[in-house]
């Protein structure tokens, strides 16, 4: 049986960076406190073990002090007006592997002969936010009055989701790693980023998140798209993000979602807030957030008077209770990788220009009987 030397500092570190308290940690391993102490020592096998309890790459543990970790893109994250010093390893591990998703469909649409999307970085902060906006619109098709017409939140995601399908977008949307559901993403670290590509542009959304606060989530990395900006976002409505990008983005996603003329034209300045809310929210389908901030912007509340109901409305958001997540395997795992990328790696897959091993690691299942009936689902096999 071999054992070995783990630095005890490695070990509280890896409990910290997976936000595992060492108690909780110590009950799964009854012998981690002897580890901390340095009165025993693990095993190799234990050490395995303990890297994958706390989602750490097992090189970590053996190195001589622990790692500083930074995300690897540009982060425009802010809490209180500050950066966002420690990232998850779940949003670690979502972004790498969204990175090799994209890296394959890259290479992948190379080989077709496809030529990059016009669209990817037209915009600069300096272009106006309603052109813009328009713009987006018009690529996707989003037609504003079609989608009063949809009845629900989830239902509305769904085309918006597809709509940027088409054009060439891969949307990614999950509330867990990959599709293991006992990691599951935390939307107070993080709403979505966006990785920019001219050939494979992919947005990913923090699908934990209500369906209304990822509709603004996708608007606003489609406006990262749009600048050719990639980053990892938290995506508010109320634009108080200190970075001149994000302020900008979440001016364009309220514009694409809310156009102000035609809020303008749907809005009671007379009838009480809370009834407008929430019938303002139903008829844009977009959060109680986005509709407060739009109904500022057309002067129906003071600054003062928008953070008071912006806090109060945000705080009774938070009061409510989570929804368990589910559904249709096949259109959740679909949702997950985007329909985009799925069709592309299990035809090419078919082809055999690419193992099944390395499509069944980019699309997040392990059966060959899951790998043909995700196939069934979206048309590739017949």
């Amino acid at each position: 049986m071999i054992r070995v030397d783990i630095r005890p500092e490695l070990l509280s570190w890896a409990c910290q960076r997976a936000g595992i308290p060492a108690d909780v940690i110590a009950h799964r391993f009854p012998q981690f406190p002897a580890w901390v102490r340095q009165e025993a020592r693990p095993t190799f096998k234990q050490v395995e073990q303990f890297a994958k309890a706390t989602h750490t790459p097992v090189g970590y543990l053996f190195l001589a002090e622990p790692l500083e970790e930074r995300v690897p893109i540009p982060d425009c994250r802010t809490v209180a007006n500050k950066k966002v010093e420690r990232p998850s390893p779940d949003l670690l591990d979502t972004i790498y592997l969204c990175q090799q998703r994209q890296e394959w469909y890259r290479d992948y649409a190379r080989s077709l002969g496809e030529a990059p999307l016009p669209f990817v970085g037209s915009a600069t902060v300096r272009s106006g936010v309603v052109e813009v906006a328009r713009d987006i619109r018009q690529k996707l098709g989003l037609d504003i009055q079609e989608r009063h017409k949809i009845l629900t939140f989830a239902e509305a995601l769904r085309l918006f989701i597809a709509q940027a399908d088409s054009m060439g977008i891969l949307v990614m949307c999950s509330g867990v790693v990959s599709s293991n559901n006992r990691r599951r993403l935390d939307p107070e670290e993080f709403r979505g980023f966006a990785l920019s590509d001219g050939l494979a542009p992919l947005i990913f959304i923090n699908g934990a998140d209500s369906k209304s606060a990822q509709m603004f989530t996708l608007s606003h990395e489609l406006a990262h798209i749009w600048l050719g900006e990639t980053a990892v976002s938290d995506a508010q409505a109320s634009t108080i993000a200190g970075n001149e990008i994000e302020q900008w983005c979440n001016r364009v996603a309220a514009e694409l979602l809310v156009p102000i003329a035609a809020f303008s034209q749907e809005y009671q300045k007379g009838a009480g807030l809370d009834s407008e809310l929430a019938r303002l929210s139903r008829r844009f389908k977009v959060s109680t957030l986005v509709v407060l901030r739009r109904i500022h912007d057309v002067g129906g509340l003071t600054d003062a008077q928008f953070w008071k109901a912006y806090h109060a409305e945000l705080e009774r958001i938070n009061a409510l209770p989570k929804r368990e997540g589910g559904g249709d395997f096949y259109l959740t795992t679909a949702a997950r990788v985007s329909k985009r990328f799925a069709r592309a790696v299990i035809a090419n897959t078919l082809e055999g220009q690419t193992l099944h091993r390395d499509a069944f690691r980019m699309l997040g299942f392990s059966k060959i009987a899951t790998f043909h009936e995700l196939g069934r689902g979206l048309g590739v096999i017949v």
